[in-house]
């Protein structure tokens, strides 16, 4: 861990904490926005670290007893509000972890900070549990909630907090952090940026990890042979893909990728702004073979098909029906 100043994009939240310690305007509740990956927790732990650091500055020391501490996951007035359950946080996790322990004076720093991961995850009773130590706090206390989605948050939690959205970090900022920190391939780092849609850490898992590449493979092979393929031969591919159920969003957004890049070149004849620009010769005669209503087609089929995943419609007949749907167009 560093500082603010290494932290790539997310600029306006950055300034937004940092005046608010220069200014000693820090609120007692904040709330960070984001989707999974995009930076909340690395950004808590950051604005955490600099309010207890013993320099008093807008940038954590790094050298000082309190900053070790917070970097060593080792803070006594930093507090990672643990919950027994997957998936709910529970009324007993805030009484026994917050409201409990709140009135304690810190034990060695200027605040008392907690800070709750999946607060989309807090049951209604305990954000009404959590309201009343948000209220009214102690002078040294902050909160901050970290989600993935602000819409399950109670009206009365969320006019007590500060919310700071989290958004999407321009694609050729997250490539040149792939390239330039993980020394990743310029070719890769572009496809994982594309992917990604502006998450870094969404960004730094694709372009490290051994299954994605894998799965773009599958992904290209069936693209470029599906409409040759019988139809008993597309049925083996949707039981391919289901190896990769857990990552399917990923295969999805590949292949929506590759349509994208196909209708772009068949509209502008320009190789320059494609993400698959190395499997031109290919793109290429899918755009000669192709419609425009045709590519269309697909393209919203794959959206619907993302939605019916996500709604645990049949995944195999889900599959089944955008394959031929791309067979067809």
């Amino acid at each position: 861990m560093t500082g603010f100043k290494d932290i790539v994009g997310h600029e306006q939240v950055i300034n937004h904490l940092q005046n608010a310690i220069k200014l000693n305007k820090v609120s007692h509740a904040y709330i960070f926005n984001g989707e999974k990956g995009s930076g909340k927790n690395l950004l808590a732990n950051m604005f955490a670290m600099t309010l207890q650091c013993e320099k008093g500055d807008v940038e954590p020391c790094l050298i000082c007893s309190s900053c070790k501490k917070a970097m060593s996951k080792n803070h006594p007035d930093i507090i990672s509000v643990l919950h027994e359950k997957p998936n709910s946080i529970g009324v007993e996790d805030i009484r026994g972890q917050v409201i409990g322990d709140i009135m304690i004076k810190p034990y060695s720093s200027p605040y008392k900070i907690y800070i709750i991961k999946e607060a989309e995850k807090l049951t209604v009773q305990a954000q009404n549990a959590l309201l009343k130590s948000i209220e009214e706090p102690p002078a040294y206390v902050v909160v901050i909630l970290l989600t993935t989605n602000i819409d399950v948050l109670l009206p009365t939690i969320l006019s007590r907090c500060v919310t700071l959205n989290l958004k999407v970090v321009p694609d050729n900022i997250v490539r040149n952090y792939l390239m330039e920190h993980l020394e990743i391939p310029d070719y890769q780092a572009k496809i994982s940026a594309a992917f990604a849609q502006g998450n870094i850490g969404k960004a730094i898992k694709l372009a490290t990890s051994d299954s994605f590449n894998e799965i773009k493979d599958e992904a290209l092979f069936l693209v470029k042979h599906v409409k040759e393929m019988e139809i008993y031969e597309v049925i083996e591919a949707v039981k391919k893909v289901a190896d990769y159920k857990l990552e399917i969003d990923d295969y999805l957004d590949l292949l929506m990728i590759w349509y994208r890049d196909v209708l772009l070149f068949k509209a502008t004849r320009d190789v320059n702004d494609l993400i698959f620009k190395d499997q031109i010769n290919d793109i290429r005669e899918q755009s000669r073979v192709s419609s425009y209503e045709g590519l269309e087609t697909i393209i919203v089929s794959l959206e619907k098909a993302k939605t019916r995943l996500k709604a645990n419609v049949n995944f195999d007949l889900i599959m089944e029906l955008l394959f031929l749907t791309i067979k067809e167009n």
